[in-house]
This record gives structure tokens, C-alpha cells and sequence, in this order.
């Protein structure tokens, strides 16, 4: 049975050595080039004995950075992805957090990475040819169980100090193989990276391309400022499998490009990470609808995604789209207030358990004991679950509907509302191309921040909302913008917009 992941890659090496694994802006690799190259890596750290410890990695996203990864998982240690267009202050945080000794980078990097880690810093274009010992290394990596961890990732705390995720290698294992099953993943599958290395929706391209021999191929951030070149550079990679956040094919069908170009080659078609609006899928899903989409949804705090639906029926443009079922070897329960499990059209708190979970935030046992609790339905012993702070409901096809964050349910004139209501309803509306509301709790208002071709009249948007919200839903405010403001991870920037309201 597999304990460690880098028995994906053992396994893979020998089926598809001279097949491009990795390819980015600069250079592509194949999986003998991958596998060695890790092993040097993972040599190096042995040799400093860096055991079951965390490595950051402070690199571009791409072929040394996936690379990096390996190796440091063959060493027996774990990766923490570092953004290199961090500031300062943010780098030194998840270092200190972590207590590290060594980071990864390479010459381009270097002076960098010595100045904002505070360690020691090992250059990878340095190492040189070196025949590993695969003895050490794989004492290395098989004294690892596989409820040890395979990386960490660092998210936003609600007190401004970044907050490291620890996932296991049996999550990884697990969500790869069911996913792999599910998708119908094997050796001829391109896949379109759109995640950042650091941010956790990369896991499944990653670790599918280590697990079947597919090709990872980085789509290059321009790409997503000019929806006309990302489709052209789909064709050109020939790339048939995609999993992004909603707003990049949002942002597609707001250019109407596929009218005039499609992506040739594109048969499965992932999102996750919010809400996609049933509106813009259906766009996709009239020029291409051949293609498989599915809706995933998982916290960082999981192994990447919990529940997913393969969009098996038609919705009209203001309904809203099921996260579906729970993944293999993953349990959901929705919890009333008193901690009941929640009937039918019930909205309550989505938690997970299973072998999803995390083991919790590194060095921060008080922030994981209020995240990670016992089973309020298990008192028969230790069973941890996953409170996402996520509201939502099953619907009565035994499918998960999510409502939205409980930090965006508000108390309005004595009404509770979910913001993601509002904007559904919004978005139904022709002349609106991306919405956004917020609360402005100051004031007592209801904020709307929308992108469309012109300015809406307030009063023909009211008597349109009316048509799907009551009365008090309706925003007070209404700001039309350029673009929706995004953050790292490709996902619309509520809190720069909430810092607008009163600016």
C-alpha cells in the first residue's frame, strides 16, 4: 500500500521517462529529468541531516520549483511554497512560523531568499552532479509514515499572521487516486496550470502529473489579462484539462470570445475556490458542451477539495450550482446551532471529516484545537472534524448547496442575508458581467460592486432585483468599476473592496 507520494513519481519514471512532465515559460523537463534532478535535491538535504522538517522553496512557479518539491519529499522533509512576489515581512513570517533551518532558491533568487528567510539558503543550480545514495535517501522517506506530512501551505489569519495548513501524504494519496478514478486521468492529459504553487488547487495538477504520466504545463500569468491569447495558447499546448478558479472563465464568456475562438482540444473542465455563477457556465457549456464541468469545493484546511459535482443537468442563469457529493474517503455533515445534523432545504455549517483533514496549523496547537473539534455526533471516541465556517444545505437530490461564508451572512434591518444571494440575483441581470456586494456595517448598507458595459440605472436595477430578492436585499449603493480587483489566487478581493466603501 502507498505510504509517501513520491512513489507516484517511482512508478511513473519508468513508463514515461522522455515524456515532458513539466513545461514553463522558460524550459520544459521530462520525468527522468524530474526524477534525477529531485534526487540530487533530495541527496543535498540528506546530507545536511534536514529530516521531517519543513523546506521552504522560494521560486518562480514551474519546472525547479515542482522539482524542488520531489526532492524534498524524497529527503523525508516537507515543502512550503513561498511566494516570491511576497513582501518582505510576509517571507520572514511563515519562516519564523516554520522555525526553519534551510530554504530552497537558485541563483536568480538568492540574495533574496538569504534576506527575507533569515536562513540558510540552498542554491539548487549549484548542487552539481552528485550519484545519490538511494539507500539513505529511502530510509529517508520511507522512516516517514504516511500520516506525515507532504507539505504545508500558508493562508491569511484572521490577526494578520499567516496561518500554515499541514496536509499528510495518505490526503494527498487519497484525493489523487479518487480524482485520477474520477476524471478519467492517464498519460495523454495536458493539463492548463492556473494555480499558483502556493496556493492549494495546484495539488491536483501536480500530483496528477506525478501519479499518470500527464504533462503539466504552466500557463503563463499574462495569459489571464488577455482571455484571446490564453485560448490560443490552450491550442497551441494542445491542452485538454483545466481545473482554475471560476474567474478565469468568467472572464472569458464577459469577452464573448468563444464565439469567435475555442479552445480546440479543452474536454474536462475543472473550478473551484468560489462560486461559479450558473450564468457563465452556461455560456461555456452552449459553445462547448462536449465537455465534462465539474464544481468542486474544499477549505484550505482539507486536502485540496471535500465534495464535487459533475454538471449532469441544466440550470437556468439565477439558480445556483450544487458542490454536490462528498469525495471519496471524505464525510460532510451540516450542523444546526445546537450541533444536529441538518434535514433537508436546512442551512447549517458544513464540517468535514476523514482523511481529508489536515493535521492542523503548524506550530499553532490553539488555533487547530478551535478549528479541528470533536465530533459533536461521535462521543464514543476521538474523531476530529473540520468546522469551515461555510453555510449550506442538501438539497432534495441528496446534493451539497452552498449558501456562502457565515462572515458574509449579515444581520440587516432585522433580516438575515447571504450576501452570495444578492449577487447571484445580480448576475442574472444581462447587463452585469461580474458583481460583488459587500456590507458596509458603518453605515448600515448594503454595497454593490459590478462590471459591466455601461453604468446600470439604480432605479431599473432595483425593480430588476425585485424580481428575485425581497425588498430589504437590495443594495443602497451601487459602484460600477473597470475590473473586479483580485487577489493572488485569482479570486475576487473583498477586502480591498470593503476598504473602498468608506475610503
Amino acid at each position: 500500500m502507498q505510504v509517501n507520494v513520491t512513489e507516484y513519481l517511482d512508478v511513473t519514471v519508468r513508463n514515461f521517462a522522455d515524456k515532458t512532465a513539466v513545461a514553463d515559460a522558460v524550459k520544459e523537463i521530462t520525468f527522468a529529468e524530474l526524477y534525477n534532478n529531485s534526487l540530487q535535491i533530495a541527496q543535498a538535504l540528506v546530507d545536511r541531516a534536514i529530516c521531517n522538517s519543513p523546506v521552504p522553496v522560494y521560486l518562480p512557479k514551474g519546472c525547479d520549483m515542482a522539482t524542488c518539491f520531489a526532492g524534498i519529499n524524497y529527503s523525508g522533509n516537507f515543502y512550503v511554497p513561498l511566494d516570491t512576489k511576497s513582501p518582505e515581512t510576509r517571507i520572514r513570517s511563515i519562516c519564523d512560523a516554520l522555525g526553519c533551518t534551510c530554504v530552497l532558491s537558485d541563483k536568480e533568487n538568492y540574495e533574496k531568499a538569504c534576506r527575507y528567510t533569515g536562513c540558510t539558503v540552498l542554491c539548487i543550480d549549484d548542487l552539481g552532479p552528485v550519484f545519490p545514495d538511494r539507500g539513505r535517501i529511502d530510509r529517508a522517506r520511507f522512516g516517514r509514515l504516511d500520516t506525515d506530512p507532504v507539505y504545508s501551505i500558508f493562508t491569511s489569519g484572521s490577526t494578520g499572521t499567516p496561518k500554515g495548513v499541514v496536509i499528510s501524504h495518505r490526503g494527498v494519496i487519497d484525493y489523487i487516486d479518487w480524482a485520477v478514478e474520477t476524471f478519467r486521468i492517464d498519460s495523454e492529459t495536458v493539463i492548463g496550470n492556473q494555480a499558483p504553487f502556493y496556493f492549494d488547487n495546484s495539488t491536483l495538477d501536480l500530483y496528477l502529473m506525478s501519479a499518470t504520466g500527464a504533462t503539466l504545463v504552466v500557463v503563463p500569468e499574462a495569459c489571464y489579462a488577455f482571455p484571446a491569447k490564453l485560448i490560443d495558447f490552450l491550442n497551441e499546448k494542445r491542452i485538454n484539462f483545466v481545473f482554475w478558479v471560476p474567474f478565469v472563465l468568467i472572464n472569458v464568456a464577459n469577452f464573448n470570445l468563444l464565439e469567435s475562438k475555442r479552445p480546440k482540444y479543452l474536454q474536462k473542465i475543472l473550478f473551484a475556490g468560489e462560486i461559479m455563477p450558473n450564468k457563465h457556465l452556461n455560456y461555456w457549456r452552449r459553445f462547448l458542451p462536449d465537455c465534462l464541468y465539474a464544481n468542486l469545493y474544499g477549505p484550505t484546511e482539507i486536502t485540496v477539495d471535500c465534495t464535487y459535482y459533475i454538471v449532469d443537468r441544466e440550470f437556468t442563469d439565477d439558480e445556483p450550482l450544487p458542490i454536490g457529493v462528498p469525495c471519496r474517503n471524505s464525510g460532510i455533515l451540516i450542523l444546526n446551532d445546537e450541533n444536529r445534523p441538518c434535514g433537508v432545504g436546512e442551512q447549517g455549517e458544513l464540517c468535514v471529516r476523514g482523511t481529508s483533514l489536515a493535521l492542523g496549523y503548524y506550530n499553532d496547537p490553539e488555533k487547530t484545537a478551535k478549528a479541528f473539534v470533536q465530533n459533536p455526533l461521535n462521543p464514543h471516541y476521538p474523531e476530529l472534524i473540520y468546522r469551515t465556517g461555510d453555510i449550506a444545505y442538501w438539497n432534495d437530490r441528496g446534493e451539497v448547496m452552498y449558501v456562502g461564508r457565515r462572515d458574509l451572512q449579515i444581520k440587516h434591518n432585522g433580516y438575515r442575508i447571504e450576501l452570495g444571494e444578492i449577487e447571484n440575483a445580480v448576475l442574472a441581470m444581462g447587463a452585469v458581467k461580474t458583481a460583488c456586494v459587500v456590507y458596509d456595517r458603518k453605515n448600515s448598507e448594503i454595497v454593490l460592486f459590478y462590471v459591466g458595459e455601461s453604468e446600470l440605472n439604480t432605479a431599473e436595477l432595483r425593480r430588476g432585483l425585485l424580481q428575485y430578492v425581497p425588498k430589504y436585499m437590495v443594495p443602497s449603493k451601487v459602484h460600477r468599476l473597470e475590473r473586479m480587483p483580485l487577489n493572488a489566487n485569482g479570486k475576487i478581493d473583498r477586502q480591498k473592496l470593503n476598504g473602498q466603501i468608506n475610503a
